[in-house]
């Protein structure tokens, strides 16, 4: 038996082993954050995305500039993916599985060209595991493109500098760009990319290990190998000092060429079109970011877990990742920096400016685990999935736990579509809503709206949000005044409350509390809901 279970073992991975290197990763990504990919409600970030992306691109150009145009590009590709698509949760939510599915299959690509074939496919599959990929895998949000676009953004420089050409340089030059446009903070990458160049530029590729693959590893396709001194294609074994001819002059140690002048110049694209999008953001930050704290030292231990939306995970992924540099040397010196660089860089500016959020961060997991599959590659195949198996199981609390929610902590959900499920079965026409908090990154209004097709007029709303260019309506001075009229008022709270209308402050509790009456009260999870009908008095 032990026999037949170990020739088993030996047949499925030699079948995996003949797939091209991106699939498995690709597809097994792809499969976990499809399952389960509508459970978890749309959460308040998401409202927002959903907010923005249904208005028009006047009126997206119109919140940016008052509070977010560090998302506003991502908004607008939104908007044209709702205009096809539609606004259903899975349907603002596949834009980030598609983006996660083809970040796996990049990263095993780059494993393959900066290590070889197994560390690529382990890194691939790990990476598909974490309940971090899908986590963000699943929320419509630019955080999985921005870690699409930052592997893309890596294996286009290691290809532009093992092979330079004007062709590769600016494709290297427009997934920089996009990746600016997407996530502002990811460009922070640019660190470690500034590093390998400076050195390739100074002691040539080899002295970064990116010269090309180490002699005797498995090709990057699944074609038998082909021994050459000189390689005929990206993918063939060559010696780790052996030169490369593409029509342009390969540094050698101690020598120069002219690659870092083209990484320089294929950097002016995203100068441009990304630096009038950071000094409009810079502007706004003291608004959209009121919330965050400035970075403490236990936030850095804190971070495995965060990215990788588990603790327990993101632990084992950290240890096996170090055991990875450990064994790459010189060759883990653009991981390693795409891992740490943005970290340490955020977290200095974050202990003076507030903008240490860890999700800002998640596309430096795929570095993680391409490290990690080093590791993994050194190791028999069989003890390797191990450890891929091993990280899927560990991480299911966390799994299911997120396909419940997407609020953090995750034991306190917030239940929109339960509360508009509540006033849709009660809903008689001439009904009136008011919300409390109203300015508050809950978004009880968008979640209300969302869930329900026809809402109670919202009777305080003196201008809409899209109208105002920003993400909260404007409320009317003289609550008393615009409440004038109406019988019936459906009140939704933030929290559990027992007396709700004790909970809503100022002004607007002081008219609500003067003219209606409480007729019943719905707990949901997060919420509030009461149905207020007029004083008799009146």
């Amino acid at each position: 038996m032990g026999q037949l279970s170990e020739r088993s073992v030996g047949t499925a991975w030699e079948h995996l082993r003949r797939l091209p290197v991106w699939l498995p990763p690709a597809l097994l990504t792809l499969a976990v954050t499809v399952t389960g990919l509508g459970s978890a409600q749309l959460w308040r970030d998401e409202l927002a995305t959903w907010s923005a992306a249904t208005r028009s691109p006047r009126d997206l150009a119109r919140l940016a500039g008052t509070i977010d145009a560090a998302t506003g590009p991502y908004y607008l590709l939104m908007h044209g993916w709702t205009r096809v698509f539609g606004d259903s949760t899975i349907a603002l939510r596949v834009p980030a599985v598609l983006a996660m599915t083809a970040a796996a299959g990049l990263l095993a690509v780059l494993g393959a060209q900066l290590v070889d074939r197994r560390a690529g496919l382990f890194g691939g599959l790990l990476f598909a595991v974490l309940p971090g990929t899908s986590r963000y895998g699943q929320e419509a949000r630019p955080y999985a493109l921005a870690t699409m676009l930052a592997v893309l953004a890596t294996l286009l420089l290691v290809t532009a500098l093992r092979r330079p050409s004007w062709a590769r340089w600016a494709g290297y030059a427009v997934a920089v760009a996009a990746l600016g446009l997407i996530h502002l903070i990811a460009l922070t990458l640019l660190a470690a990319h500034a590093l390998v160049v400076v050195i390739t530029w100074w002691r040539g590729p080899a002295a970064v290990g990116i010269a090309s693959p180490v002699a005797g590893t498995t090709p990057t396709h699944h074609t038998a190998p082909v021994h050459h001194t000189t390689p005929t294609h990206d993918s063939a074994p060559v010696h780790d000092n052996a030169p490369v001819h593409d029509n342009a002059p390969v540094g050698r140690p101690g020598g120069r060429d002219g690659r870092i002048w083209r990484w320089v110049i294929a950097l002016v694209p995203a100068a441009l079109v990304v630096t009038p999008l950071l000094l409009r953001a810079r502007a706004q930050r003291s608004q959209q970011l009121s919330w965050v704290d400035p970075a403490r030292l236990d936030d850095l231990s804190a971070l495995p877990g965060g990215v990788a939306q588990s603790s327990v995970v993101g632990g084992l992924l950290v240890g096996v990742a170090a055991l990875g540099a450990a064994r790459l040397g010189r060759r883990a010196l653009l991981p390693v920096s795409a891992m740490l660089l943005p970290v340490l860089l955020l977290f200095a500016v974050g202990t003076v400016v507030p903008l240490w959020v860890p999700r800002y961060l998640v596309f430096v997991v795929p570095f993680a685990c391409l490290l990690a599959g080093a590791a993994l590659a050194a190791v028999a195949a069989p003890a390797a999935l191990v450890v891929v198996v091993l990280a899927a199981l560990l991480g299911l609390p966390d799994q299911a736990a997120l396909r419940r929610t997407h609020e953090w902590p995750r034991s306190a959900p917030v239940d929109y579509a339960g509360a508009a499920q509540v006033i849709a079965d009660g809903q008689r026409p001439g009904d009136a809503v008011v919300y409390s908090p109203r300015h508050s990154w809950l978004f009880l209004d968008l979640g209300i709206e969302y869930h329900l097709g026809d809402p109670p007029r919202d009777v305080l709303v003196t201008e809409d949000e899209v109208r105002r260019g920003d993400l909260w309506a404007a409320e009317c001075p003289q609550p008393a005044q615009c409440l004038a009229g109406t019988t019936r008022v459906w009140l939704v709270v933030s929290g559990r409350h027992a007396e709700p209308l004790a909970a809503v402050p100022g002004a607007k509790g002081d008219a609500l509390r003067t003219d209606f009456t409480v007729t019943q009260v719905w707990q949901r999870a997060g919420l509030t809901v009461a149905l207020l009908t007029s004083r008799p008095d009146r």
